[in-house]
């Protein structure tokens, strides 16, 4: 989510003082002094009108200001466990076997060239005991945030069904930690705005269970309010879609390109805990599933694959740029095969290929993609 001096002013004024008495004089003698305006400095000029530019000076005039803003996302990041599962092996066992800078080792590199990665959080950072009463409740240590910094990720999502785990008590400590490390958050009614490489970015978080038309208008009202404070670049989270399910459901893309035609520049989904395709819609993506990323969540999940999604946003002139330019880094969860780690792999050679090509095959079941698109 990852680059006056002063003067004096006695001595200023004992110059401004000498100046106007000499030019008084001088003007006295040849009869040309005029008062100048106020606030305004003006210097002497030829008495013709000045000549029309020549084309060179034209086109520094009209000179095109670009920026652009790279972001990295990836799915669901659980950096915690369940207090019913077994030690061994657990993300508890692995901080203490490993340490916090184990997780991302892998991953840094590719994070820190951005200048924003999301991630959904997927847990809550808190020492809260009493709990929801629901099959999986997920907590980590406060301390387990520095994995997110060390890791270099900027920005999570809060909207799940996770972090409320340990009730009203385990929401607030995971916003109040987030804080602390100076971790941005999204989501529900929290909107994330920053201003990154001269762009306004806005993200927003959303469970998208069920179409509903209080959902759709808030939604709609969101983006509203976020272009009305001047957002160029807005990005839309849901967690949403059926666990293990490679393929939306109807009600994923009527949210997804309900975003869109509100004034969404990128939609981003979790919570299948697998890879889902990308659809091109109106000129912009909607990444359906993110898959899992370190999660904790699960000891040894059976689909390790994963992804890393990448678009960079081009603003010229103030204005968002149709140019597009994506880039999909196919990774596994884990670094070991025979369980998970909590190690996310970015994958080179074959191994890429194979999930690349089970990411394109998710995706064509979408529609027509452009795929020149990918850097």
């Amino acid at each position: 989510m990852k680059k006056l001096q002063r003067t004096s002013l006695l001595i200023m004024l004992s110059i401004t003082v000498c100046a106007t008495v000499l030019y008084a004089v001088s003007a006295a003698v040849t009869g040309t002094f005029q008062p100048a305006a106020v606030g305004k400095i003006e210097t002497a000029g030829p008495k013709k009108p000045p000549k029309p530019p020549d084309v060179a000076e034209e086109k520094q005039v009209k000179k095109t200001t670009i920026h652009s803003v790279t972001i990295s996302a990836a799915g669901d990041v659980t950096i915690g466990t369940d207090e019913n599962f077994p030690y061994m092996f657990s993300f508890p066992y692995e901080v203490k076997k490993n340490g916090y800078a184990h997780f991302g080792k892998h991953i840094r590199g590719i994070f820190d060239k951005d200048d924003l990665t999301i991630v959904n959080l997927e847990t809550t950072l808190t020492t809260a005991k009493a709990k929801a009463v629901k099959k999986f409740r997920f907590k980590g240590a406060p301390d387990y945030a520095q994995i997110l910094t060390l890791s270099g990720m900027d920005a999570v999502n809060l909207a799940n069904n996770h972090t409320r785990d340990y009730l009203r008590q385990g929401y607030e400590d995971t916003i109040k930690t987030l804080k602390k490390y100076r971790i941005a958050y999204f989501g529900y009614d929290n909107k994330y705005i920053a201003g990154i490489n001269s762009i306004p970015v806005g993200l927003l978080g959303y469970e998208g269970w069920e179409n509903t038309q209080k959902l759709r208008r808030t939604i709609m009202a969101d983006i509203a309010e976020l272009r009305r404070r001047g957002t160029q670049v807005i990005i839309v989270s849901f967690h949403w879609g059926v666990e293990r399910s490679h393929y939306p459901n109807a009600v994923q893309k009527a949210l997804g390109r309900h975003a869109i035609n509100q004034g969404a520049d990128l939609v981003l989904g979790h919570h299948p805990h697998v890879m889902q395709g990308i659809e091109q819609y109106r000129g912009k993506y909607i990444v359906y599933s993110l898959g899992n990323f370190m999660f904790g969540g699960n000891r040894n999940p059976s689909d390790k694959d994963t992804f890393i999604f990448q678009q960079t946003f081009y603003v010229q002139n103030g204005k968002l740029s149709d140019k597009k330019e994506i880039r999909l880094i196919p990774a596994l969860i884990s670094s070991v095969k025979e369980r998970n780690n909590y190690q996310p792999l970015p994958l080179e050679g074959a191994e890429a290929k194979r999930v690349l090509s089970r990411l394109k095959k998710y995706t064509n079941h979408l529609g027509k993609f452009d795929w020149s698109v990918l850097k």
